[in-house]
């Protein structure tokens, strides 16, 4: 925690202005995550939705605790009088002051209520199992933005080394051509060629500066900042069998394991519908004192009573109502199949595009290892006399492209890996 809280720390001073590119912070992948996960607002209001759906279910089960209130009522009236017009029980009318209390408490509902937070507590779950989802996509994007970053600083190397070896070929061609065993039109391709890796390693130098953005983005940071990144070791090689990876993923995914909270929330919740049509017990009682009062009063009151209530005919509503709760825990089923549908094809994918990144590095190899001999070749034969300035510049500029497909080639693998660990939840 203490390195977190300094690198914190750097990356706010970064972010209002305070911190220059040379005191970049150095970061590992892990450390990278959790940032993001402490500062992204995404983050921050998937947690907060979660915690809110909790106190859901607790609202719902308060219906079936009892509700005790407290009273405080005074009146000025015409003594002895009766309510009249309006009213089916009139009561008699007199001054008085009394203080008491009511208790309601409902005995028996059918389980319906019980059935709506039992619908509650699924939400409230799939709420939880959204922000795992959201953070999911946080470290995924972090990974893709840390990897890219790093392509593009191994693009920069190699670039750079390009540009080194294309300008230390232009400086001893100009020595030949001042010895006079070199014509001025070699000076001009090494001429060509230096300026060329040097345009090549501006656009590079552009690519780092735009990865910076991107990942102080990718770790909710306001503004950019510079970072010296930590690499990583290379993936383990991903298993052959997709099959066994789609039910690996239809269980670990968090947005898969969301919506079968979705669809046990409506299910529940249209068994709650089912009972509104069913009798509802419930018991009242109240007890108070009166204050100065007719002496023909009891100075005392209470009373008890149950009541019981049973629907007789609302126009159809509670019918409505539990279609229509059937309905959406139907349509909430089929969204569920469609969901484990795409991660199938999701995983499939991902999982063919990981085994042609892992191709591509063992090819990009090859030709980085034939690239090589050529450029060692063509030098020779142009310091022998025997080949022609187009052949080195040719040689070198095939040498510098696989060097940057070979190194590409890597992080695309860490890349899609990424991708792949995600697809099969195993990213939260």
């Amino acid at each position: 925690m203490g390195r977190l809280a300094w690198l914190a720390g750097l990356l706010s001073l970064a972010v209002t202005g305070l911190a220059a590119q040379d005191r970049a912070a150095m970061l590992t992948l892990a450390e990278a995550e959790q940032l993001a996960l402490r500062n992204h607002p995404r983050a921050a209001a998937a947690r907060l939705l979660a915690e809110a759906a909790l106190e859901t279910p607790r609202q719902t089960r308060a219906l079936l605790a009892p509700v005790i209130s407290g009273h405080l009522t005074g009146s000025v009236a015409e003594n002895g009088t009766r309510l009249g017009a309006g009213q089916l029980n009139p009561s008699s009318l007199f001054s008085r002051t009394a203080t008491g209390f009511s208790i309601n408490q409902v005995l028996w509902d059918f389980g319906r209520v019980r059935a709506l937070s039992a619908s509650f507590d699924a939400r409230a779950a799939g709420a939880a199992d959204s922000a795992g989802a959201i953070r999911a996509e946080i470290r995924l994007r972090v990974r893709d933005a840390y990897f890219r970053r790093l392509m593009a600083e191994a693009q920069l190397e190699a670039l750079r080394q390009n540009l080194e070896t294309r300008r230390l070929t232009q400086r001893q061609i100009a020595a030949l051509v001042s010895s006079n065993l070199r014509s001025t039109l070699d000076l001009s391709f090494a001429d060509l060629a230096a300026a060329e890796a040097e345009l090549a390693l501006n656009r590079a130098e552009s690519d780092v500066r735009a990865g910076d953005v991107d990942l102080s983005a990718a770790l909710g940071l306001p503004a950019a900042a510079h970072f010296l990144l930590r690499d990583e070791p290379d993936p383990e090689a991903a298993p052959d069998s997709p099959e066994a990876l789609v039910a690996s993923a239809i269980d670990s995914r968090p947005d898969v394991r969301a919506l079968r909270q979705q669809v046990r929330a409506a299910r529940s919740f249209a068994e709650s519908e089912q009972r509104l049509s069913r009798p509802t017990l419930s018991a009242a009682g109240v007890a108070g004192m009166f204050g100065p009062s007719d002496a023909n009063l009891r100075q005392r009151y209470g009373a008890v009573g149950v009541n019981l209530s049973i629907p007789l005919f609302n126009g159809g509503q509670f019918a409505s109502r539990r279609t229509e709760a059937q309905k959406r825990a139907e349509a909430a089923q089929e969204d569920l199949r469609d969901l484990e549908l795409r991660v199938g094809r999701d995983v499939r994918l991902v999982l063919v595009e990981v085994q042609n990144a892992r191709q591509r590095l063992e090819l990009t190899a090859k030709v980085l290892d034939q690239a090589n001999r050529t450029l060692r070749l063509a030098q020779t034969r142009y310091d022998l006399g025997l080949g022609t300035i187009l052949e080195l510049a040719t040689a070198q500029l095939s040498r510098t492209t696989a060097e940057v497909s070979a190194r590409s080639a890597r992080y695309e693998v860490l890349i899609r890996q990424a991708q792949l660990d995600f697809q099969l939840g195993r990213i939260r």
